[in-house]
């Protein structure tokens, strides 16, 4: 019933029978993808680098697994060393190390709460230790809770959400700022929630919106130094997100309701990632680049 992955040539099938996935869900948030069914595609072996990222240090939070295990792979193959700084997901993080490591980068993983403000100068003074530098930041980590009435939303998780998807934000850039050169680059990401909204998510959506907000505003406070700052806006992903946070039954359609009718996987980011990341993007400066499977959003 299901396909299997990971493989490539998959959009024929789709034309077939649409793309679903076993229901399924995870206790722990943000979640684990050494335990999904079945495991996201993380990396296209047909993809080559061309060492766009030479000699660069990228620090990418939330890079265990997900969106930030195939940036980091992808940047990894364009020459770049790695620093991931993730939560809890240490088989992930592991496993995400062995595979940047393989390619012929350095990766450095650090774990921690980014909620915490302490912890941010932690990974940027780490990073500095071991390779002297930073060049790209990758504002990634996030988590999302799915509620049925706003009147579910507790304090609690309205600062863990808020905690963790914007200020975790404010507190990278305001660690990382003082080491970034002329030519370094901020990339964060957002969501197709910013624009279209989320009935069950919105909290998430909320601060998935002022993060669109804080790119254009950090742009236009850092062009002068040379430093631009991006937005990535994906929209389903398939992620540990999804069933760490979605029930069952929805893990289950996830993604058919794009033009594309199914969900996208980590490796097909990945390059708007590097894009952003290396110079061919050297006239894009508070944009948001959307991945979302043909839907249709203003920006």
């Amino acid at each position: 019933m299901y396909p299997k992955y990971p493989y490539f040539g998959f959009e024929q099938r789709c034309k077939k029978r649409p793309i679903t996935f076993p229901p399924q869900h995870q206790k722990q948030h943000p979640g684990i993808e050494k335990i999904m069914e079945p495991r996201p595609i993380f990396n296209n072996p047909d993809y080559q680098g061309s060492n766009k990222l030479l000699n660069k240090v990228a620090i990418i939070t939330g890079g265990d697994s997900g969106i930030g295990r195939a940036v980091a792979v992808a940047f990894a193959k364009e020459g770049a060393d790695i620093v991931i700084a993730y939560l809890y997901e240490d088989i992930d993080a592991k496993k995400t190390k062995e595979i940047v490591e393989k390619i012929g980068s350095t990766c450095l993983t650090i774990k921690g709460d980014l909620k915490n403000p302490r912890f941010s100068y932690k990974i940027v003074e780490k990073t500095i230790d071991t390779f002297g530098k930073v060049d790209i930041l990758v504002n990634n980590a996030a988590i999302q809770v799915y509620q049925e009435s706003i009147l579910d939303i507790t304090n609690r998780q309205l600062e863990d959400v808020f905690g963790t998807n914007i200020f975790s934000c404010f507190y990278m850039t305001k660690a990382t700022l003082p080491h970034l050169k002329k030519g370094s680059k901020i990339i964060n990401t957002t969501s197709v929630t910013a624009y279209e909204g989320h009935k069950n998510l919105i909290d998430y959506s909320v601060t998935k919106g002022a993060i669109v907000t804080f790119t254009r505003s950090l742009s236009l406070s850092l062009i002068e130094n040379d430093i631009r700052v991006n937005a990535v806006a994906p929209g389903p992903i398939w992620t540990p997100f999804i069933p760490s946070s979605f029930p069952p039954e929805k893990v289950e359609n996830f993604g058919l309701n794009t033009p594309i009718k199914r969900a996208g996987q980590p490796f097909e980011l990945a390059p708007t990632y590097v894009y952003l990341a290396s110079d061919d993007s050297k006239y894009v400066s508070g944009q948001v680049l959307h991945v979302n499977g043909g839907t249709m959003v203003s920006s």
